[in-house]
């Protein structure tokens, strides 16, 4: 399959949209999907966020193997990150997201309070004036902003922080076109931003992660080609979880093999007695992203 190149114009707005916004926020709230936790992290937002405190949300968790989960939770945890295993849909780990939170608040409020005592002096400007900007300063709400690639999951998260339908969801990339400021219950404030891919993919394994995972437009990617690809990874990786959901005696040592022997099972056939390659491959993609194959990790840890 070839290598994969997606840049298109508004995510490269995107970028200056977090460039120039990161100095409003306290800290950043990075979602990535759980089944590949590499592929998901887009480089470009770590050259921009630099050490600027991050709370990592592994969302779909529900649909990737719990002790990957785990590995990569402890991976990612130090002292500038925490990191949370999350289902946005269900709503799974939001309270734990809403503790770290205020925690995070309580640390920061406490940076200011200690930075102001230290820079107040005795006279009556500091009491007055330059001091009353630093209180009001120091008393706003924590702000965070939400970052990561298409597809994994933000608006999501944003509609269960919020409780209620603050942004567009889809189950595809591009659905959030625009930045959006939204005020949780708690007071704290968010800022959304869209999904941002990079210009290339220096490793193929990651773009085909990607498409796999639904981060990338499937309108732009040949299904067939795309659905034996992920077949090939399957079988390497879960090939009892194939046998099992395609009622298979065995994965065939070629991918294709494999791919037509479900085919057949499932009726994928065309006139002529020839196999209906684009439909298996949808077949299989769809049943892989909705987790019906069984939790799987396609990034072990």
């Amino acid at each position: 399959m070839e290598t994969i190149n997606w840049y298109p114009g508004h995510m490269k707005k995107t970028r200056e949209l977090i460039r120039d916004n990161l100095k409003l926020v306290d800290l950043v709230v990075e979602v990535i999907d759980a089944r590949i936790p590499v592929s998901s992290r887009n480089p470009i937002i770590d050259e921009l966020i630099g050490n600027k405190p991050r709370i990592i949300a592994l969302n779909k968790s529900d649909l990737a193997d719990p002790k990957e989960n785990e590995k990569w939770a402890s991976h990612f945890n130090n002292k500038e990150t925490r990191a949370l295993a999350m289902n946005c849909m269900s709503g799974s780990g939001i309270n734990g997201l809403f503790e770290a939170l205020e925690k995070e608040q309580e640390r920061i409020l406490a940076e200011k309070r200690k930075l102001t005592e230290e820079n107040q002096t005795d006279n009556a400007v500091a009491a007055t004036g330059d001091g009353a900007i630093r209180a009001t300063r120091r008393n706003k709400p924590l702000r965070m902003m939400i970052v990561g690639v298409p597809n994994v999951g933000k608006s999501s998260l944003i509609n269960r922080m919020t409780g209620k339908k603050s942004t567009q969801t889809g189950d595809r990339p591009g659905v959030t076109k625009g930045k959006q400021w939204l005020t949780l219950k708690n007071g704290m404030q968010l800022l959304d931003t869209p999904g941002i891919l990079w210009p290339k993919f220096e490793d193929p394994d990651v773009g085909l992660n990607l498409a796999f995972c639904g981060s990338i437009k499937d309108e732009i990617l040949d299904i067939a080609d795309l659905g034996l690809a992920l077949i090939k990874v399957l079988q390497e990786k879960y090939p009892q979880l194939l046998t099992e959901r395609y009622n298979l005696e065995q994965v065939s040592e070629a991918p294709l093999d494999t791919m037509e022997s479900i085919a057949l099972k499932r009726g994928f056939i065309l006139p002529g007695k020839r196999i209906d390659y684009d439909r298996c491959a949808r077949t299989v993609i769809d049943e892989f992203r909705a987790g019906k194959l069984g939790k799987i990790t396609l990034e072990r840890f």
